[in-house]
C-alpha cells in the first residue's frame, strides 16, 4: 500500500502529494488524515496522509518512518475542506490542514548532530564543539565557516550524522490513581493496631463498596487527610495498587456551573426557533439570519435549538467573537449542557486547548463553543452551526489561510445537511442583503424580553464642550450621570476604543511626532512603563524627556487612552471604584474572568475598557453606558468605517438596562451629525442599512461587488512597486472588462516591519476564472519569494485595508 503525503513544508515546490510506501507493521495505523513522519531528503519531517492507494507510478519509493496518531486527526470531511480552502483562499494545502489542528500537535523538526565515533578521533575544532556530549543541537554550532567545513568533512567520513527529530509538543496529563489490590484481604493481615492511619484509609476504601473503584491520590490527600507516607505504606504492603491514568485538563475544574432549565420562550423567540428546528429535524441545510435587538434573547433560542440537535444524537458548533467569549457566555452553555460542552479559545493554556480538542475528537463532547478556529471542531455528525455576532470582523482570519468562518460554516452545513444560524443585533450589510434576496432566511426579534425599553441615547457634541472651556475627556452631561449612578449604587460602563495612555507624542515647538523606525505609524505612549510602543511590530523605546529634533521640553501626549481616562476619572470621582479592562490589564491567564466576576459581584462602580467590554456582558445593575470617543473608527480609510461605528455603538449601548432598571447611554462625539451616530441614537438598523446601501452602491462596494485585495511587500521600495505593477497588468489582461482593477497604490500604512507595501484591489461581480488566475499568480511568484524576500498576499474577503 502507498500513502500520498502532504509534507509540512509550505513552499510552492512542495505544494503537492508525495508517494511513500506503508510498511506492513504500520498498515493498521495508516489512515487518511493521520499525521506521519517521513524521510524528505536528508531529514525527517511531519506530514498528513492525504490518500491511500494500492499502486504508485514511481520506481523507487521510501517508506513512512512512523504514524504519530492512533486515530486520524483530520476526518475525511476536513481533508476535503482543506482542499476547498487551499483553492478559495489561495494558500498551500499544508497551511490549510495545519490551521485545523491545535498548536500543541503542530510538531516542528529539530536538527541535531549525532556523534558516531569517540570524541578523540575528531578534529580539535569539533572536539571543542561536542566536549563530552554525544548529541548537540544544530543551532548550538558556532556560526563559523571553518567549523562548517569540518562538519561536512566529518559527515563524509561517517564520524557524525545529521538527524532530524520530529517531536510533538503535546504532553498528555496523567493522574495518579489508587485502588484496592486484588489480594488486599490476604495482605491486610500485615496491618497492626499501631498503623492507625493506614487502617483508617483501608477501612475507607472498603466502605466504598466497589473493589474496582479507582480514586485520585490528590483526592485522598485533600479529602481524607491521608499523608503520602500512609498511601505509600499501603502500596508497599500490596493492599493498594497505583497506576497513572490519562486525564483531560479541565479549564473550569475550580468552577461549578449551576444547571439552568430551558426558559419559556416569547412569541418572537418561538417564531425564530420553529423554522430552525424544522430544518434540523429534516437534517436539511439552510442558512438563517437571526436579526434580534440587544437583550431580545437570542442566546436562549440558540440553546433550545442545540438541545433538539443533541436529542437527535448529533453535534453543534457555536462561534462567538473572542472578546464575547466571556465567563457569562461559558456559564450559559455549561449550565445547560454540562460536560457535553468543550470551550475553545485563546485564554486557555496550550494544554487545555489541546485537551478540549481531544474531547471533541474522541466524541466525549457534543457542543463546541469557541472563537473563529472552533469552526474546524472535528465532529463527525454536525447537526447545527451557530455564529453569534456574525457581523464581527474577527471571524475573518488575517493570516494564511485567509478564510472567513461564515463561508466555512456554510460549507460544513451543506456537507452535513445542517442549518447555519447567523445571529446579530446589527448584521453585516452583506448578510442582510443576502436575506433580502432570500439567499438566507431572515428571522426577526425586534423587541427585548418582557417588552423592556431599549436605553435612551443622548449624543453630546464635544465641540460645544470645548467652547465652554471644558477640556476634560468627560462632558458635563456624562459626569453628572456618573455621579448620579454612584449616589444610587448603580453601575456604569465607560467605553473607549483605544488602549494605552494617549494616542501619540508630539513636540509643541517644532511639530516632531514619535514614529516607529520600522513602520510608518506613530508610537503610542504607555504610562505604566513610561514607554512608547508600536502596536504593529512591537518596537518599544523610552519616553523622551526632551524633543529629539529640537531639544525643546515642550513634548506632550496627545489623544486619550484608557490609562489616561482612568487617571482623570480618579481625580474627578475619587470615591468611585474603577476596574480597567484592556489588552494591558488582561495579559495574565484568568484576569479577564476575575475582573468581570468582581464587577458582577458589585466590587466596582465603573468598568472602563476597550472593545472587550462592548459585547456579551449582561449585568443587572448597569444603568449607564458612556462612549467617550465615538469618532475613533469613523475616519479610517475603510469603506466599512460607518458600519463598524454603528455596530459598535449599538452593541455597547445594549449593555445598559438589561434587567428591571432603565438604561441610559451618553455618546460623546466631534461628529455628532454623522448618519451612523444618528441612526445608532435611534436604534434604527433598517434606516441605517438603507442609507449605507446607497453609499455602497455609489462607491461600488460589497454587497454590490465582491472585493479581492492583492498586497505586495519587499524591503526595497522599487522591487515592491515594480512587482505590484506586473501583477496589476496581468490581472487587467486576464480578467473580463467588467472587473475593475484599482491600483497599484501605496498601502495606507506604507511600511511595516521595514517592508514597503503596495496593493491593488479587484472589484467584480462574476469572474469564474478569478481563483484560478490568482492561484497561478501565487505559484509564479512563490519561486521568487524564497530568493528575493518578496511577499505576495491575496485576500479574497478583505476586512482590513490598512
Amino acid at each position: 500500500m502507498y500513502a500520498k503525503v502532504i509534507v509540512d513544508i509550505a513552499t510552492g515546490q512542495t505544494n503537492r502529494a508525495f508517494d511513500y510506501q506503508i510498511p506492513a507493521s504500520l498498515e493498521m495505523l495508516a489512515r487518511p488524515g493521520s499525521r506521519v513522519t517521513v524521510p524528505f531528503g536528508a531529514r525527517k519531517i511531519q506530514g498528513f496522509i492525504w490518500r491511500i492507494e494500492d499502486k504508485t507510478e514511481l520506481a523507487r519509493v521510501k517508506p513512512i518512518t512512523d504514524v504519530l496518531d492512533p486515530h486520524p486527526v483530520l476526518t475525511q470531511e476536513l481533508l476535503e475542506l482543506g482542499e476547498y480552502l487551499a483553492v478559495e483562499t489561495v494558500c498551500f494545502l499544508i497551511t490549510a490542514y495545519q490551521s485545523m489542528i491545535p498548536a500543541a500537535i503542530r510538531a516542528k523538526p529539530k536538527k541535531k548532530i549525532e556523534l558516531l565515533v569517540s570524541t578523540e578521533t575528531l578534529p580539535p575544532v569539533l572536539q571543542a564543539v561536542f566536549q563530552k556530549q554525544t548529541t548537540i543541537d544544530w543551532k548550538d554550532l558556532p556560526d563559523d565557516k571553518a567549523v562548517m567545513q569540518h562538519v561536512q568533512e566529518a559527515v563524509r567520513h561517517e564520524q557524525i550524522r545529521i538527524d532530524y527529530q520530529v517531536k510533538d509538543q503535546t504532553k498528555k496529563q496523567t493522574k495518579r490513581m489508587l485502588k484496592l489490590h486484588p489480594e488486599h484481604r490476604t495482605h491486610a493481615a500485615s496491618l497492626t493496631a499501631k498503623a492507625k492511619k493506614q487502617l483508617e484509609l483501608y477501612d475507607w476504601f472498603l466502605s466504598i463498596g466497589d473493589e474496582e473503584a479507582a480514586v485520585p491520590a490528590a483526592q485522598l490527600l485533600h479529602e481524607q487527610t491521608a499523608s503520602r507516607a500512609v498511601i505509600q505504606g499501603l502500596v508497599e504492603k500490596n493492599i493498594l495498587m497505583e497506576r497513572n491514568q490519562e486525564s483531560y485538563r479541565d479549564p473550569f475544574e475550580d468552577r461549578s456551573f449551576e444547571a439552568t432549565p430551558p426558559q419559556e420562550l416569547t412569541r418572537d423567540q418561538q417564531r425564530a426557533l420553529d423554522p430552525i428546528t424544522e430544518k434540523t429535524s429534516r437534517e436539511k441545510h439552510h442558512t438563517f439570519l437571526l436579526h434580534g435587538v440587544t437583550g431580545s434573547g437570542k442566546t436562549e433560542v440558540y440553546l433550545q435549538a442545540i438541545d433538539r440537535v443533541l436529542q437527535q444524537g448529533r453535534e453543534a458548533i457555536v462561534l462567538v467573537p473572542e472578546i464575547s467569549l466571556t465567563p457569562q457566555m461559558v456559564e450559559r452553555f455549561k449550565g445547560r449542557f454540562g460536560d457535553q460542552v468543550a470551550v475553545m479559545h485563546s485564554a486557555l493554556s496550550r494544554g487545555e486547548r489541546y485537551d478540549e480538542w481531544r474531547r471533541v475528537h474522541a466524541g466525549d463532547a457534543k457542543v463546541a463553543v469557541g472563537a473563529r478556529s472552533a469552526i474546524f471542531a472535528p465532529f463527525k455528525n454536525v447537526g447545527l452551526i451557530i455564529i453569534d455576532e456574525e457581523h464581527e470582523g474577527s471571524y475573518k482570519q488575517e493570516d494564511h489561510p485567509r478564510y472567513h468562518a461564515r463561508e466555512v460554516a456554510i460549507w460544513r452545513g451543506i456537507y452535513h445537511g445542517a442549518p447555519v444560524v447567523l445571529g446579530s443585533a446589527t448584521p453585516s450589510l452583506e448578510s442582510y442583503a443576502r436575506a433580502g434576496r432570500e439567499v438566507y432566511q431572515l428571522l426577526e426579534m425586534p423587541e427585548r424580553i418582557n417588552q423592556k425599553q431599549l436605553p435612551a441615547i443622548d449624543v453630546v457634541d464635544m465641540r460645544d464642550e470645548l467652547h465652554k472651556g471644558n477640556r476634560s475627556v468627560f462632558s458635563e452631561t456624562l459626569l453628572e450621570k456618573l455621579k448620579d449612578r454612584l449616589e444610587k449604587g448603580e453601575q456604569s460602563i465607560l467605553f473607549l476604543n483605544r488602549r494605552g495612555y494617549s494616542s501619540f507624542v508630539m513636540c509643541r515647538s517644532c511639530g516632531y511626532t514619535a514614529e516607529c523606525p520600522h513602520c510608518e505609524i506613530t508610537l503610542t505612549y504607555h504610562q505604566t512603563k513610561h514607554q512608547l510602543k508600536c502596536h504593529y511590530c512591537g518596537y518599544e523605546e523610552a519616553m523622551p524627556a526632551t524633543c529629539p529634533s529640537c531639544e525643546s521640553e515642550q513634548i506632550r501626549y496627545f489623544g486619550t487612552g484608557t490609562q489616561k481616562v482612568e487617571e482623570e476619572l480618579t481625580k474627578v470621582l475619587p470615591e468611585a471604584r474603577i476596574i480597567r479592562m484592556d489588552m494591558d490589564t488582561t495579559t495574565k491567564k484568568g484576569s479577564h474572568e476575575q475582573m468581570l466576576r468582581r464587577f458582577g459581584n458589585g466590587e466596582a462602580d465603573i468598568l472602563l475598557g476597550t472593545q472587550m467590554i462592548a459585547k456579551g456582558l449582561d449585568f443587572p445593575m448597569i444603568t449607564l453606558v458612556g462612549v467617550l470617543a465615538a469618532d475613533t473608527m469613523l475616519h479610517l480609510p475603510d469603506f466599512r468605517a460607518p458600519e463598524r461605528t454603528f455596530q459598535l455603538l449599538t452593541q455597547v449601548s445594549g449593555r445598559a438596562g438589561r434587567d428591571k432598571l432603565q438604561g441610559e447611554v451618553v455618546i460623546q462625539s466631534y461628529s455628532p451629525d454623522h448618519y451612523s451616530i444618528q441612526f445608532a441614537k435611534n436604534h434604527d438598523y433598517p434606516s441605517f442599512s438603507r442609507h449605507e446601501m446607497g453609499q455602497r452602491k455609489r462607491g461600488g462596494y460589497p454587497p454590490y461587488y465582491y472585493l479581492t485585495m492583492v498586497n505586495v511587500s519587499h524591503e526595497e521600495i522599487g522591487v515592491a512597486l515594480k512587482t505590484a505593477e506586473k501583477v496589476t497588468s496581468r490581472l487587467r489582461e486576464e480578467l473580463s472588462p467588467q472587473a475593475k482593477i484599482l491600483g497599484p497604490t501605496v498601502s495606507p500604512i506604507a511600511r511595516i516591519k521595514d517592508r514597503y507595501r503596495y496593493q491593488c484591489m479587484i472589484k467584480y461581480r462574476d469572474e469564474p476564472e478569478l481563483t484560478k488566475i490568482l492561484n497561478d499568480i501565487a505559484v509564479h511568484y512563490q519561486k521568487e519569494t524564497a530568493q528575493d524576500k518578496l511577499f505576495i498576499t491575496i485576500d479574497m474577503y478583505p476586512q482590513l485595508f490598512l
